[in-house]
């Protein structure tokens, strides 16, 4: 582990499948099928040159610069609204694509509102927002006992999203990244992680029942009298891409198990259609845990924007979290 630079990996993986995602973002699946993405694109969705990156990884490397700092969520607060106020982090200098729960929430930020009650609780406020940026949090994590690592997933992702089901999906998440990280097999680590979260969960009443059962493909629940296909063997038409945060989880895991390298699986991911650069971040951060950031193709690395900064903000955090 000591060898390999997996905050590099992470944080290029995200940034690689949201970027391949732009350009295609509220696309149908049809319109993919017909017109799949083989590598990057220009212009498309967003009118953006090859390799921008969205607000996905723009909220994903403020909470890894938060990290190369002492943890404190006051400042990834303030960052949040650096970015969207004054294009922090950003791939080209400007906010161009940001989500209404997340909108709501920085706003709530911005006027002082505390970070952990920044996040909508409504049901309804369950977009993929905080799902898509959480990924660096794995490092500071790893190391801690379940309790603590589903502490600080609940307060970060809090500060966009409150409702339970987003700290879950979080939750769920990082957890699955945190047995890749640590080397094992992916669908061995996929069925250790259906064990460990469904375990703390139950054991912690963290949320009711029926709650729970909203993962229910995720985690392989049985729902009253229905055995529920597991996730690895779906067919593609059950596979949903849209922006809910459920969606986004499934879609993501089912696309790493699916497939056996990167540019496999963000191509899978984005092809999916709908909210494409969220899935494909999502995923991208899996695949480049996994399989590491020297699989990622030299070409698609070449366009992607900030690259240099976001390498370099890798090895701070690399050598803030001592892997």
């Amino acid at each position: 582990m000591k060898n390999r630079n997996f905050v590099k990996d992470a944080l290029l993986g995200v940034a690689t499948g949201d970027a391949l995602g732009v350009p295609v973002e509220f696309v149908s699946r049809g319109m993919r099928d017909d017109n799949p993405v083989t590598g990057m694109r220009e212009k498309g969705s967003h009118n953006q040159l090859a390799g921008t990156w969205s607000d996905d990884t723009s909220l994903t490397l403020c909470l890894a610069e938060m990290l190369c700092k002492p943890y404190d969520i006051k400042t990834l607060a303030g960052y949040f609204v650096n970015w969207k106020e004054h294009g922090f982090y950003t791939a080209r200098g400007y906010v161009f694509d940001i989500g209404i729960a997340t909108s709501v929430a920085i706003q709530q930020l911005a006027i002082g509102v505390e970070p952990v009650l920044a996040g909508g609780t409504d049901e309804y406020s369950n977009g993929n927002g905080s799902l898509m940026r959480i990924l660096p949090l794995l490092f500071y994590i790893k190391d801690k006992p379940i309790e603590q690592r589903f502490s600080y997933t609940r307060e970060v992702s809090s500060l966009t999203h409150r409702h339970i089901r987003s700290v879950i999906a979080c939750f769920i998440y990082l957890e699955y990244a945190r047995l890749l990280l640590a080397g094992v097999d992916k669908v061995a680590a996929y069925k250790q992680m259906q064990q460990t979260v469904l375990s703390y969960l139950k054991d912690n009443y963290v949320c009711s029942e029926e709650e729970l059962n909203k993962f229910h493909r995720v985690l392989g629940l049985k729902v009253g009298n229905y055995d529920i296909n597991p996730l690895i063997d779906l067919e593609i038409d059950e596979v949903n891409s849209a922006g809910y945060v459920i969606d986004t989880l499934e879609a993501s895991l089912w696309c790493i198990l699916q497939t056996n390298n990167f540019s496999e699986a963000v191509l899978k991911a984005v092809n999916l259609g709908n909210d494409t650069d969220t899935t494909g971040a999502v995923t991208g951060g899996l695949a480049g845990l996994l399989y590491g950031a020297e699989t990622i193709p030299a070409e698609w690395l070449a366009l992607l924007a900030k690259r240099t900064e976001i390498e370099e903000l890798a090895d701070r955090m690399h050598k803030q979290v001592n892997l």
